[in-house]
This record gives C-alpha cells, structure tokens and sequence, in this order.
C-alpha cells in the first residue's frame, strides 16, 4: 500500500516538472535583466525585488531537485522511505533565504532613508511592467502544483509575493516620475521586504513540523484512536503515531490489540478502510495482537 502511495508521490511531482522547468527559465531570464537595470539605476526597489526573484528561482530549481532525486531514488532498495524528505529540506532552505534577502532590504532601506539616491524611473517602470508579466505567468504556471507540493506552494508563495512586489515596483517608478521623491524607492522596497517575512514564516514553520515529525496539522489523534478502539474485535490501540513523509504523504503506524486472534485479518481490513475513508491515511502499518501477548507493551517516547 505505501509503495503505491509513493509512486503518486513522485508522479504527481514529475505530472508539474515541465511547468515548473518553463517558470524557471522565464524568472531566471528576467531576474538578470533586474539586477542589470537596479544597479545601473540604483533603484533599492528593483534590487530588492530581484533579491526576491533569486530565491524564486533558486526555491523553483530546488523543487525540480527534489522531484528528479526522489524519482531516482524510489527504486533503491537501501532508501526504504526513497528521498522524499529532500523537498521538505528544499522548503526550509528556501524559507532561510527569504528571511535573509528581506533583513538585507530593510537595513539598506534604512540606510538609504536618510540620503535618498537618485532614481531613473523610466528603466524602472518598464522593467517593473515586464517583471509583473513574468510572475503572472509563473504564478499561472505553478497554481495547480502548489496544492500538492511543499516545495512547489513554497516557488508558488514567492512568486505570489513578488507579483505584489513588481506592482510596487510600478507604482514607486511612477511617484519618482511625477514627484521627483527619491525616498519613495526605499520605502517600497522596505514594504517589499516586510511583505516577505511572514510567508517565509509559514514555509519554515510547515517545513519545521515535518522534519520533527509532528501530527499533520488538523489531525485528532484522539479521534483515531477512538475510531479505531470502535471495530468490532478491537479491545485497545496504542503506539499510535501520525507523520508527514512528505507533501501528500501522510503516514501512521499503530498496535491494534484483540480480543480474538482469529478475528486478525477481518480486524486489519476495517481498520484500513476506515482509515483510508474517514480519516485520508491510506499509508498505515498496522500490528496487529492479542491481548494477553507479552512481548508487547507501549512504547513512552
């Protein structure tokens, strides 16, 4: 049953590999177009705003990593779980440098607050134009993977963020044209970098709960248990644990005591269909005993 299970896993992750290949080259491409144009205007904006567009495609090419290594890795008989964790420690790593990209934009935009450069706003505006283009293409691009995978919600989330990011591009671009106020540039690549910090959060939080294992969140363990003890035949559950292996793929393992060893086999069918139906945990080890055997006792960690 697990091993199906992880074939979905890598199937559904190859089904949005090619979308997630053509949103990597189109951010790639303009991402060198923005610093180009930043540097050369000196626009903290547009900077900060590429600095985003890096990790974007820095999260997108570690997403199509993980996707390759977990196909390879499937089959090897030593990975018994394959490398589904990659994708999560890709999530992580790519909410790290979000939070490091958006702490250097808020300390240059208050360095600059106090001496505001001189921006060219034309260049700015239509790069700010094309780069919006772009992350509404990705954000099209990754909508639908974004629902089954971490790794991609997490490309996903950035590229939600920086179209926010080129519209504030835009408009900074057209207030220095009309105005002629340079200190609008800091201040909405201070906005930009704040506009970051809590999807970095909720990245790294949900990447977090994985690696140490928690309960998927929303899941009543009491509720489970509870189910399980229901079944005809079933006097008592424990070692009930319940993990995410990785997107899509939660997982749980528990010790069904009977009152009938004869009762076993029809006790292990209902529990896994009430599992798979009430409860979406379609990859469960159950163990399966009677009540008396003395070689089974709860485990305390």
């Amino acid at each position: 049953m697990g091993h199906d299970h992880g074939h979905v896993t890598v199937r559904a992750g190859a089904r949005h590999a090619r979308r997630l290949w053509i949103a990597f080259a189109l951010i790639t491409g303009f991402l060198v177009v923005q610093v180009v144009v930043g540097l050369a205007t000196d626009s903290l904006a547009l900077l900060s705003d590429a600095g985003h567009m890096a990790t974007d495609a820095l999260g997108i090419g570690m997403a199509l990593a993980a996707i390759t290594a977990a196909d390879r890795a499937s089959h090897a008989a030593h990975r018994t779980f394959g490398l589904y964790r990659l994708e999560i420690l890709a999530a992580l790593a790519n909410a790290v440098l979000l939070f490091a990209v958006a702490g250097w934009v808020l300390v240059e935009a208050a360095r600059r607050l106090d001496d505001p450069p001189e921006i060219a706003s034309l260049p700015v505006l239509v790069v700010g134009l094309i780069g919006l283009a772009v992350n509404v293409t990705a954000f099209l691009l990754l909508r639908a993977g974004a629902a089954e995978s971490l790794n991609v919600r997490g490309a996903y989330y950035e590229v939600v963020a920086d179209t926010l990011g080129s519209i504030g591009v835009i408009a900074a671009a057209i207030v220095i044209a009309v105005t002629g106020s340079g200190w609008v540039d800091p201040v909405v690549g201070a906005a930009i970098g704040l506009f970051i910090l809590p999807r970095a959060w909720r990245l790294g939080r949900d990447a977090i709960r994985v690696l140490v294992q928690a309960a998927p969140a929303g899941t009543d363990l009491d509720a489970i248990s509870d189910a399980l003890s229901g079944i005809d035949g079933v006097s008592g559950v424990h070692d009930l644990h319940v993990w995410t292996l990785t997107s899509e793929m939660d997982v749980l393992t528990a010790h069904l005591t009977v009152d009938d060893e004869t009762k076993s086999r029809a006790v292990l069918g209902r529990a896994r269909l009430l599992l798979a139906e009430r409860f979406h945990l379609s990859h469960a080890t159950l163990q399966v005993e009677s009540g008396d055997d003395p070689d089974c006792r709860e485990m305390t960690w």
